[in-house]
């Protein structure tokens, strides 16, 4: 089994099926390109029909959408472990991801997800209306499920809200107090630090990712 992902210190979309994978330790070979543009789209095209990452190869099976590959690992992998075993928990967990996979866009267009970078920016109003929902998801979740992880075990909501716990730690947002407990408790998860280090390590800049002011050190 491949999964091909882009530069671990900018790649959000490969952190959500990379993290899975890793979490549960299940074998895969990680097959990193570059996202600078240069033939980006011929290199990628060679994966999947949407040239984007990540795409999950397993024998014959192709999958191109990080919800997906995670659907397709939870089912076949983990007998359904990917997700809360609760039916309404699952409802919920499968309701605030795709809450993520499709919204949150002035987040993510005003502070990507970059690693390695301690900066400084100022979010729109649309961002912070971005920035306050998710302090809220993670805040109810914390209350209703009592942590560690957003459910209480690990699932592909921690996956989801992986990238967002990068990119409030690297523009140093202030965050309400259970929401801040479970972004500390994810930035010590030993998978995720561990793509962390490996994107502090790379030396490729993507200017367009490189978003706000750096903060002195």
């Amino acid at each position: 089994m491949k999964l091909i992902i882009g530069n671990k210190n900018y790649s959000s979309w490969s952190l959500r099926a990379w993290l899975l994978l890793a979490s549960f330790e299940i074998e895969f070979e990680e097959v990193l390109e570059s996202l600078r543009q240069a033939g980006l789209t011929e290199r990628l095209m060679q994966y999947s029909p949407t040239a984007r990452v990540p795409v999950l190869i397993d024998g014959d099976v192709t999958i191109w959408d990080s919800l997906a590959i995670d659907e397709y690992v939870s089912e076949k992998y983990l007998a359904g472990k990917g997700w809360p075993a609760d039916e309404a928990q699952r409802a919920e967990a499968r309701s605030i991801c795709a809450e993520m996979h499709a919204g949150f866009m002035a987040l993510r267009s005003e502070l990507p997800t970059n690693c390695r970078a301690l900066r400084t920016v100022n979010p729109s109003a649309a961002a912070e209306k971005d920035i306050a929902r998710i302090d809220a998801i993670w805040s109810a979740c914390m209350q209703n499920y009592k942590g560690p992880y957003l459910f209480g075990e690990f699932s592909i909501a921690d996956c989801f809200y992986a990238p967002v716990v990068l990119r409030f730690k690297t523009y140093g947002v202030s965050l309400s107090a259970s929401a801040s407990q479970y972004q500390t408790f994810m930035l010590n998860h030993n998978a995720l630090t561990r793509w962390v280090n490996a994107g502090k390590a790379e030396t490729e800049i993507v200017p367009e990712d490189e978003a706000g002011i750096d903060i002195a050190t």
